[in-house]
């Protein structure tokens, strides 16, 4: 049986520069999804082109906007890449660039030339719930986040807010008091 065996990780990407090689649908839709999730995502796109609607986008998030094509010079200080242009030689190029600097990539729509994918994101304040496909099927990663959407409460945000003023008064090592909030928080999943 098939498995997933990717690592999630949840970046801090106000931390981290960001490089989108790209400025068409594909590019757009990238920015979309990373801004959505991480408003303050420090970005850069560089493209010989941009729609409108992506220069729209970008300008309401601070984005930096290059206009040029490709140069490995755009990879400097970059700590992850996500190759959107529809010309395959061009992303090749940026994932073996990449690659030669150990820099994370994902080129869009080519999963063996992706070190990390863009899955499904729910977001409820303090709560975030990524979803994976493994990269087969988006649609599936998008459908799961609508289902998330509709079934995670709206005040969920409230109760991680009161368990962590609670987990602040809690004495002991650690091992006591991940026990008193494992016992607090199984009520959460007990269906009893």
């Amino acid at each position: 049986m098939e498995r997933n065996n990717l690592y999630p990780i949840f970046l801090k990407t106000s931390q981290l520069e960001v490089l989108i090689v790209g400025g068409g649908f594909v590019a757009e839709e990238k920015l979309h999804f990373l801004t959505k999730s991480s408003p303050d995502a420090k970005v850069t796109m560089v493209s010989p082109m941009f729609r409108d609607a992506t220069v729209e986008l970008a300008n309401a998030f601070n984005v930096t906007m290059i206009t040029d094509v490709y140069h490995p010079k755009y990879l400097e200080a970059k700590h992850m890449v996500v190759a959107t242009t529809d010309v395959p030689e061009v992303n090749i190029q940026v994932y073996n660039d990449c690659r030669a600097q150990s820099k994370l990539v994902n080129v869009a729509d080519n999963p063996p030339l992706c070190d990390f994918y863009m899955g499904g994101i729910v977001t409820k304040g303090n709560v975030k719930v990524a979803i994976s496909t493994n990269g087969k099927s988006p649609t599936t990663a998008k459908r799961l986040r609508q289902f998330f959407e509709e079934v995670i409460p709206e005040d969920i945000d409230q109760m991680v807010k009161n368990l962590n003023e609670y987990r602040k008064t809690i004495k002991g090592n650690f091992e006591e008091k991940v026990d008193q909030m494992n016992q607090i928080t199984e009520k959460l999943v007990n269906k009893k």
